[in-house]
């Protein structure tokens, strides 16, 4: 059952939206990243994640019932064309799968975005996880910060491919705000995260795949925007007032067609002693 005590059921329409793309939503969103690749003024283009949340614009029509501790365990994103500025993009929200994986269910939901004449531009799938239960002792967290400190570290950037240059972001309270808000919730106020099992707030996993995608953008430009691929695994908590890293290393090249793929290995790491990876995955692009 959804939120509005509905069946959740693959292939559901969540809902269908025009988006403007405008200079004041490309500017807050640069603004946001301190993303400041040259090829959107160049190209009159927006940055392909623009509309990076356009999922959960009516989660209570596909949100399981039980919020608490529920997490963003997985988002791919498969650019085909890129979104001009001053456009209006129509974005439609489809349920397009379920399953169950140890003590969770799973929902992934589709969103796809086309310009006017109904060009796919862009295709994110979104696997959001439920817990199948409600924790026994009450009031006891889902994820702590010790338990998720505790977590296996993850064997990352590995081989001898070169690496693209990272992007860093110290993720404030205002910046989840700009991310996530302006309505309070559990990843933009620490009240609100622990009505869900939470001891701080949570960043938005969107928010890594985002970095990730800067990182790509920056090296590929049009490449990533037009033929761009990622498939990222959100594999632990980021926290309100950690410090980020994307970074990505060369895999492999493969030819398709007259151009040749790049794939990455591409991670996202707390600036900690450690380096916890917060997202793990594989993207790739053709030539810019």
């Amino acid at each position: 059952m959804n939120l509005k005590g509905q069946p959740v059921r693959v292939g559901d329409l969540v809902h269908q939206a025009e988006r403007a793309i405008s200079p004041e939503v490309i500017a807050f969103y640069c603004d946001t990243f301190g993303d400041r690749n040259s090829v959107y003024a160049r190209d009159g283009v927006a940055p392909p994640l623009l509309y990076h949340s356009e999922v959960y614009a009516h989660l209570e029509r596909w949100y399981l019932r039980n919020l608490v501790g529920n997490l963003h365990a997985r988002q791919e994103w498969l650019l085909f064309a890129p979104i001009r500025a001053g456009s209006t993009v129509r974005t439609r929200s489809t349920v397009i799968e379920r399953y169950r994986k140890r003590d969770r269910d799973f929902v992934v939901n589709e969103v796809d975005y086309c310009d006017e004449g109904g060009r796919l531009l862009v295709r994110s799938r979104t696997h959001q996880s439920f817990l199948a239960d409600l924790p026994k002792a009450e009031g006891a967290y889902v994820v702590d910060r010790a338990s998720a400190e505790k977590k296996e570290r993850r064997a990352v950037g590995e081989g001898d491919g070169p690496e693209l240059e990272p992007v860093e972001l110290r993720v404030d309270l205002a910046t989840c705000w700009r991310f996530s808000g302006p309505a309070r919730n559990y990843h933009t106020d620490p009240d609100e995260a622990k009505k869900l099992g939470f001891p701080d707030v949570v960043v938005q996993g969107m928010l890594s795949t985002c970095l990730a995608s800067q990182v790509m953008g920056n090296a590929h430009g049009m490449g990533w925007l037009a033929g761009g691929r990622m498939d990222l695994k959100l594999v632990n908590v980021l926290w309100g007032g950690e410090r980020v890293r994307a970074r990505a290393k060369l895999r492999s090249e493969n030819a398709e067609g007259a151009f040749t793929r790049r794939e990455y290995e591409i991670w996202v790491e707390k600036d900690d002693a450690k380096r916890t990876i917060v997202s793990v995955g594989v993207a790739s692009a053709l030539p810019p």
